[in-house]
């Protein structure tokens, strides 16, 4: 029997607003965050963003510490379905509204900081249409990791017309490079049954290793 291709559920994406909050936890098999977004429930209003206070969150929720992830934007164009990895509770941060998406294990011997390879439990399946352009992190091995999402919280003037030179501005590990191309086929991205490997740039951007 042929395996059944993911199903686009919500098109029109790129360039959709969000936020988060990365709750961190010291859990039996060391640490784990909980990420709560803002994601189909509303666009993350900056006037409410900029009350949002890390530690305060923290100490609410009981965590280690928390980290506010974004103001973000979608450079992908479509989702389909998502995957309760999580219970999907709900939490009102300062009148944004979130809810429990995904789980990073972070482990015993955390680092933070860029281009540190981790893994996500998220669940979902990511598009991105033939003819739009994609902007790829490629480590040292070959592997290209396509950008799903931007980031206005470090630079605000990070928009997706910047994204073309960004390459120029990347304190970039030894064997990794940036580029950007236009895609001659519909690409996606399913971890809706495995974990999803994420990188970051010190522009706190966020990019995927296709499957």
């Amino acid at each position: 029997m042929a395996e059944t291709s993911p199903q686009r559920l919500i098109d029109h994406m790129r360039g959709v607003r969000y936020g988060e909050v990365l709750a961190v936890f010291l859990r039996d098999t060391g640490l784990e965050a909980e990420v709560y977004g803002t994601q189909m429930l509303n666009e993350c209003p900056q006037e409410l963003w900029e009350t949002l206070n890390a530690e305060e969150i923290a100490k609410d929720l009981g965590a280690v510490f928390t980290k506010l992830n974004g103001p973000r934007y979608w450079v992908l164009d479509g989702l389909g379905s998502k995957v309760a990895v999580v219970d999907p509770v709900f939490k009102d941060f300062n009148g944004i509204q979130m809810r429990r998406i995904a789980t990073i294990p972070l482990g015993a011997d955390f680092a933070a900081g860029a281009y540190v390879v981790r893994n996500v439990n998220r669940g979902a399946v990511f598009f991105w249409d033939a003819g739009k352009t994609v902007y790829e992190l490629v480590d040292p091995e070959g592997h290209a990791l396509v950008m799903q999402a931007r980031c206005v919280g470090v630079d605000s003037n990070m928009t997706e017309e910047s994204l073309a030179t960004l390459g120029e501005r990347l304190a970039l590990p030894d064997g990794w490079s940036y580029r950007t191309r236009v895609l001659d086929a519909e690409l996606v991205v399913d971890t809706s049954a495995t974990l999803a490997t994420v990188v970051q740039d010190e522009f706190e951007n966020s990019y995927t290793l296709p499957y």
